[in-house]
């Protein structure tokens, strides 16, 4: 069982058939920014992405490319090495199915699953879509074009009969379902949650988990004739990182099972009913969550490469900056709903919620030291209910902001952090610290340092959404390095007297080309 100072947050792995999208970003997105959470709140943290190298598709993709399969593989998991650094993930690991200590925990679950009595060998006959490396019913598909069936996913399924080994799914039925009643739920949001509860209530069929059509995989052990299902493979990354087979290590200890899956929602099923299956006939704990979120369109457009629409997450970052980013795809919609990207959409949130809400009011308040206290943290006097009142909401913001995180609640925690960016505004229109310069210059000094403590509340707490932007803010009020997690945020206070150095903007305006330079906020 795993610790309870630890936390283990994994992505899918992301499948090496293109480049990566917005899609993969957004994803290893909230991960990081979780971990980036829970490490900064005293927690050891295990964060987790990588690629699915193996099944029938990439074999195909590296013929098509006319080199071998493991090549093809090096060059586009690269890729996602590529944009997790773009993107300044954090992640702790980055595993490859192609890598030995991956095979060696395959082959050792599978050994376990069939000692178990859970694997049988028998034959396939049914609908397979290569491009979802996945079986499927007949009444789940449909007529497409020239008259082939295609899955859900809009994937051409081929008839497919062949020696299989197949996973007793069907016995796991009442187990699964007592899995998804546990408290906290282990499958979010909600309406994820009933779809899947539904699906296994409808009766659960044993499933085909190997393949002789094709060799790029992991071989079932004791039989090279057969490739393991692309799936069970691909799932079994998730232990393999933290140190299966080895149960006794402290690593395995110490991370399994994982915090939190997080999948996109077209992977929901894998998640949700095999892996938990495998894990509990295998002996082993499941997962504590899975949250399977939503999907990206394009300016009300529905993302493909047909239409030529896919978004390319490094090219938003040349475009409107990485925090900017980073920011936008946490803020804009709630996590778990599906969300649609637009230019205006970024310009907005640039604007508005960063360039004119936490960037103006870090401007206002250190220009103002700058000039008014001779640049060094101001010595606050007596504190009164307006005061207090600001302080408090300040103070308030680390238990609630990780109430929401503990629920992927993104936009949530960032809508309670704005308010209080928009609480300062009010106090500071309301203190007038440029008018008590003249008449009260003691005054003037309390509500400056009352603001600058807000400040770094605030920037402390936004550092796992825009690491980049919070770390020159915190350079901004001289906060150390070792004062830079949470439980400084109680512990210290600004120091009367510290000299703090000239401000610098820290979001300039999005401006239109050809509609003037940016302002300053």
């Amino acid at each position: 069982m795993s610790t309870p100072d630890s936390y283990y947050v994994t992505t899918p792995i992301y499948y090496v058939n293109d480049s990566p999208h917005i899609g993969h970003a957004y994803t290893t997105l909230a991960c990081d920014v979780l971990a980036r959470f829970m490490r900064l709140d005293g927690r050891r943290v295990k964060f987790l992405t990588g690629t699915d190298e193996h099944g029938q598709k990439v074999e195909q993709k590296a013929r098509e490319a006319g080199i071998d399969p493991q090549a093809f593989t090096d060059q586009v998991s690269q890729n996602f090495r590529d944009l997790a650094k773009a993107m300044n993930f954090s992640n702790d690991d980055f595993i490859r199915t192609t890598e030995p200590r991956h095979v060696r925990a395959c082959q050792a679950l599978w050994r376990q699953l069939k000692a178990n009595g859970h694997i049988y060998l028998g034959s396939y006959a049914g609908w397979y879509a290569v491009a979802d490396e996945a079986f499927y019913d007949e009444d789940d598909l449909t007529a497409g074009p020239g008259g082939k069936k295609v899955a859900p996913s809009g994937a051409v399924v081929e008839w497919v009969e062949e020696p299989s080994y197949f996973f007793r799914l069907s016995h796991w039925q009442d187990k699964l379902l007592d899995y998804y009643a546990r408290t906290p739920c282990p499958v979010a949001p909600e309406t994820r949650r009933n779809e899947v509860v539904s699906f296994v209530k409808g009766g659960l069929k044993d499933l085909s988990i190997s393949r002789t059509t094709f060799k790029w995989g992991i071989p079932v052990p004791d039989d090279p004739a057969h490739i393991m299902y692309v799936w069970l493979d691909a799932l079994t990354n998730y232990i393999t990182a933290a140190g299966y087979p080895d149960v006794d290590g402290s690593e395995y200890r110490t991370y399994w099972p994982a915090n939190l899956h997080m999948v996109g929602k077209d992977i929901l099923r894998f998640h949700t009913v095999y892996w938990p299956a495998f894990l509990m006939a295998a002996g082993l704990e499941p997962p504590q969550r899975v949250f399977a979120h939503g999907w990206w369109t394009n300016e009300g457009q529905k993302i493909s490469k047909r239409l030529g629409n896919v978004i390319d997450p490094l090219e938003l970052i040349t475009k409107y900056g990485l925090d900017q980013v980073r920011y936008f795809l946490l803020r804009e919609v709630p996590f778990g709903n599906d969300g649609d990207f637009s230019h205006r959409a970024m310009v907005n949130r640039i604007n508005a919620d960063l360039a004119n809400g936490l960037g103006n009011l870090a401007q206002r308040v250190l220009k103002m030291i700058n000039a008014s206290c001779d640049g060094t943290v101001p010595q606050p006097g007596l504190l009164t209910a307006a005061d207090e009142g600001l302080l408090a909401a300040a103070h308030g913001l680390l238990a609630r902001v990780r109430d929401e995180l503990e629920q992927q609640a993104f936009y949530r925690a960032l809508e309670l952090l704005w308010q209080v960016i928009g609480e300062g505004d009010r106090y500071m229109n309301d203190q007038k610290p440029w008018s008590l310069k003249k008449t009260d210059p003691a005054r003037m000094g309390t509500v400056l340092y009352v603001l600058a403590e807000t400040i770094r509340h605030l920037a402390v707490l936004i550092q796992p959404f825009m690491p980049q932007a919070c770390a020159r803010l915190l350079d901004s009020l001289a906060v150390p390095d070792d004062g830079r997690n949470f439980a400084a945020l109680e512990a210290r206070r600004l120091a009367p007297g510290m000299r703090l150095p000239a401000p610098e903007i820290l979001f300039p305006r999005y401006v239109e080309e050809g509609q003037g330079a940016a302002a300053p906020a």
